[in-house]
């Protein structure tokens, strides 16, 4: 038998999340970001679930690729746009939009030999300095943009580093809007902006972390009045029970030492999967109903967990480490980290399943 640890990706809750996703989104289109294979999930076999979606917004170009060569035939959206000036190339061949953040971009796309003008998110540098042009000459990347013969439509792009605040949207929100008298179409809502500021969502918005069910501040609190669903389950089995008495520790570097007799399990899972080695004592864990407490270090591949107050646990009992009742965000907040994280470092070896409705 092989070991029990999967992963179960709901692909109706994938197209459900969506489907919420666009009754928040005004009419605005919706870009759904795919990058990370998905945040995790696994391209392939998750697009079709989200094919009524507007277009797809990806990494790189073998994310883009591979969506092409599964069929998608709407927009594909380059986030970080093209790296090397021989890759607009593979932008031409398969007829995809490019983000432009940097000069050499714009001397690369005017010499470029391309079959069809490409479409271009011109990338404002707001306040967050990752990636864009100064507000100070923003304008003048449009024109020099809109006088090339090799770009076709020209959006205003920019991105929000606080998006869970009405103050962090403020600044961002004012820098793009004094170029709203160029007319040109306006993508800057990212998931939480999608649906804590509706007057930045503009013509396009670009959501990731809802379509996979999880909350764009890394708190489940903030979306329970929002009716999304996860879209990965973590799931494994009890392989073991014990029961310790005062004074005896579990796991490597006794980091948790029993106060009182307890009875612990046993777990497949450890960071190896993808689990977080740095989660502390207190990390919730579902069993059998019940959120249970993980107890001492994750090893590689097994965990412990408190199941003295947690009836009926046998060998083979079911646990979810996140998923359908156990929100990833609060895994991912006692770990000190966030829910997108967790998602995106699903580790090859656990085995994936992909669960729909039979139609």
């Amino acid at each position: 038998m092989p070991r029990p640890i999967s992963a179960i990706i709901h692909l109706d809750n994938l197209q459900h999340n969506l489907s919420v996703v666009r009754q928040h989104s005004g009419q605005a289109k919706i870009w759904s970001v795919m990058k990370a294979d998905g945040y995790g999930h696994g391209i392939k076999h998750i697009w079709p679930a989200l094919k009524a979606t507007d277009g797809f917004a990806v990494l790189d170009l073998q994310e883009a690729i591979l969506l092409r060569e599964e069929g998608w035939k709407g927009p594909i959206l380059l986030l970080e746009g093209f790296f090397q000036p021989q890759d607009l190339g593979v932008i031409d061949q398969y007829h995809l939009t490019t983000s432009v953040h940097s000069e050499w971009q714009l001397y690369a796309i005017e010499n470029a030999q391309l079959s069809t003008p490409i479409s271009v998110y011109v990338k404002l540098n707001s306040g967050m300095n990752r990636l864009g042009f100064p507000v100070s000459g923003y304008q003048n990347v449009i024109e020099q943009l809109a006088k090339m013969e090799n770009v076709g439509s020209i959006t205003l792009m920019s991105h929000f580093a606080n998006s869970d605040s009405h103050t962090g949207v403020i600044e961002p929100f004012e820098k793009i809007k004094q170029f709203s008298h160029l007319s040109l179409q306006t993508c800057i809502a990212n998931s939480g902006a999608t649906l804590w500021h509706k007057d930045t969502q503009y013509d396009w918005v670009r959501t990731g972390i809802l379509l996979y069910g999880a909350s764009p501040s890394g708190k489940s609190a903030d979306i329970q009045q929002y009716p999304l669903k996860a879209a990965m389950t973590l799931q494994s089995e009890v392989i073991a029970m014990h029961d310790i008495a005062a004074g005896e520790s579990i796991g490597y570097g006794s980091r948790f030492t029993a106060s009182k007799p307890m009875r612990i399990a046993t777990v497949a899972c450890g960071y190896a999967d993808g689990y977080p080695r740095h989660a502390p004592n207190g990390t919730p864990v579902w069993c059998n109903g019940t959120r249970c407490a993980l107890l001492g270090a994750v090893s590689m591949d097994m965990l412990s967990i408190d199941i003295t107050h947690c009836s009926d646990v046998k060998l083979g009992t079911t646990v979810e480490l996140w998923g359908q009742n156990l929100p990833v965000d609060d895994v991912a907040q006692a770990a000190g980290t966030i829910g997108y994280e967790l998602m995106c470092a699903l580790a090859k070896r656990v085995p994936v399943r992909y669960e729909k409705s039979v139609e």
